[in-house]
């Protein structure tokens, strides 16, 4: 039968193994840390000082590396517009990952009849809408309206392929544009950020896909 203390041994063995699957940073730290008090646990029961001592210490830097990011965090300022949209797509990124993601594109004003993305073709960047409206058109059929809050060209993000309609401003607008390639070089450069940022995209696309359907089936039914 397995003692005690080899089972918080194998615990922790585990927790290391899990730490370095983890999608993130953050996730990785806790686990480690998590394996660290496994450790501790089985170092107490054996009486190994020298494994306390150790493990102590892991501690004491996970606190401190903690305490930092925290620390950190608070510092980072968000302008209004810039807070609207890191709770809306960036809510699971630490406050200083959203602040680089954002910092990779720039604010622009557009014009009514300005054209966003074209069907069937790459889309060159991922827009954040802040203000006026946009209509996305497929084959010259209006499917959608992309209004204040709404991403644009995120769908292209993830699939790479081009794009599925013709966003068009239909009045002046304020947004936030990045290039696709920026920012699928900082996806590949961030891995640990990765599936939290395309999660939200894959969110996006869902909601726009039900109300294009819906769009649709109305302009049927009035047909």
């Amino acid at each position: 039968m397995i003692s005690t203390d080899a089972l918080v041994l194998q615990l922790s063995y585990a927790l290391l193994v899990v730490a370095l699957l983890a999608r993130t940073t953050r996730r990785m730290r806790m686990m480690i840390a998590a394996a660290g008090m496994a450790i501790l646990a089985h170092a107490i029961l054996l009486g190994d000082y020298a494994g306390l001592g150790w493990m102590l210490l892991l501690l004491g830097v996970w606190l401190v590396k903690l305490w930092g990011d925290r620390t950190e965090g608070r510092k980072i300022r968000f302008t209004p517009v810039e807070e609207a949209m890191r709770r809306t797509y960036l809510a699971a990124l630490p406050r200083g990952a959203a602040r680089q993601f954002i910092d990779l594109g720039l604010w622009l004003r557009g014009a009514a009849d300005d054209v966003l993305t074209n069907e069937g073709e790459p889309v060159t960047n991922l827009y954040y809408l802040v203000s006026g409206e946009a209509c996305a058109t497929i084959k010259g059929r209006e499917v959608g309206t992309c209004r204040a809050g709404d991403l644009i060209g995120e769908a292209t993000i993830m699939s790479g392929d081009d794009a599925t309609a013709t966003v068009t401003l239909t009045e002046p607008s304020t947004f936030w544009c990045a290039s696709t390639p920026t920012v699928t070089r900082f996806l590949d450069d961030h891995e640990g950020l990765r599936s939290a940022i395309e999660r939200s995209f894959s969110n996006a696309v869902k909601d726009k896909l039900r109300a294009a359907n819906i769009a649709i089936a109305e302009a049927d039914r009035s047909a």
